[in-house]
């Protein structure tokens, strides 16, 4: 009697779950991203390990410090150069480790899930192919840039604290310092040079490292490479030209203009060579946004269909 009275009737139940307020497509977004940070840690335990390396090489640097500083106080450029160097050189060490993690991941982020199986259970839940396939791009991408960006303005900010410090306890004074290093300024070439070569100019290596990532069943790297050289090789032979091999690094290179010598390569100003107008304007960044959105299509295609190693 007691288990009647209590017992809810199924038609109850089924009310009760159609009345339920529908997951948005944002939501799912969403949640979809925060999966990958959670299960691909390196993506930002990388980059902070190779901060704490640069904050800790910086702080043993600076005993020379003060001795720099006078040394070149006679030549303004050179004392330029001296303090901004250790600045740029974090920079470019970070986009370097970052860089490295994102093709990394994407080679492992559909392959993975294949090879443990985990994709049966992550296509039970309520989220689309392309939604997953989205999230899994949105990472190199967007997240990576942004968040090369946050680590390296907090690096930069910590290394300006510990080179000021030292100075005034070296009776020195940080005018100086602070006036050859615009930080403000670099952090805005910075960020334009991240969302715009690694997002978007190169968003086909991106796409293309992630549909090899759904399609190869085992070596993804291998298969990733090997095609590319295949090709640079079938066309040396046959013809006896280059021109695949010159497309892949006018790409990779961001362009003419990222091949072009811009002065010092170790300054901030050498990583934004073409302004943002420009940028836009240029056919070769929407052909490859239409690259990479046929290969994420395909990527697209191969998760619904294959199915665990």
């Amino acid at each position: 009697m007691n288990i009647q009275a209590n017992a809810i009737p199924e038609s109850s139940l089924g009310s009760q779950v159609s009345a339920a307020t529908p997951i948005s497509a944002t939501r799912r977004m969403y949640w979809s991203l925060r999966r990958e940070l959670w299960e691909n840690r390196s993506i930002y335990l990388a980059p902070l390990a190779v901060a704490v390396l640069i904050l800790l090489g910086f702080l043993i640097s600076t005993v020379r410090l003060p001795a720099k500083m006078q040394a070149a106080a006679l030549d303004p450029m050179r004392q330029h150069q001296l303090i901004e160097q250790p600045y740029t050189f974090a920079a470019l060490l970070l986009m370097f480790t970052t860089s490295v993690v994102g093709v990394f991941y994407c080679l492992d982020a559909l392959y993975g899930e294949r090879r443990d199986r985990s994709v049966l259970f992550w296509k039970s839940l309520p989220v689309s192919d392309l939604t997953s396939v989205l999230a899994k791009a949105s990472i190199p991408l967007v997240i990576i840039p942004l968040l090369t960006f946050a680590i390296t303005v907090v690096t930069q900010a910590i290394m300006l604290l510990i080179g000021s410090a030292r100075l005034l306890g070296s009776g020195f004074s940080i005018a100086t310092l602070w006036g050859h290093l615009a930080l403000f300024q670099m952090w805005l070439m910075l960020l334009y040079h991240l969302v715009a070569l690694h997002g978007l100019w190169w968003a086909p290596f991106w796409g293309w490292l992630l549909l090899v990532s759904a399609w190869s069943r085992r070596a993804p790297f291998l298969w990733a490479t090997l095609p590319l050289l295949a090709i640079g090789l079938v066309e040396k032979i046959a013809f006896n030209t280059s021109y695949f091999g010159a497309l892949l690094q006018y790409r990779f290179m961001g362009g003419p203009e990222g091949t072009a010598p811009t002065g010092d390569p170790m300054s901030m100003a050498s990583l934004t060579p073409i302004a943002p107008d420009q940028f836009l304007l240029r056919p070769g960044l929407w052909i490859g946004l239409a690259i990479a959105a046929a290969f994420l299509a395909a990527a697209v295609r191969l998760r619904r269909s294959r199915g665990p190693i």
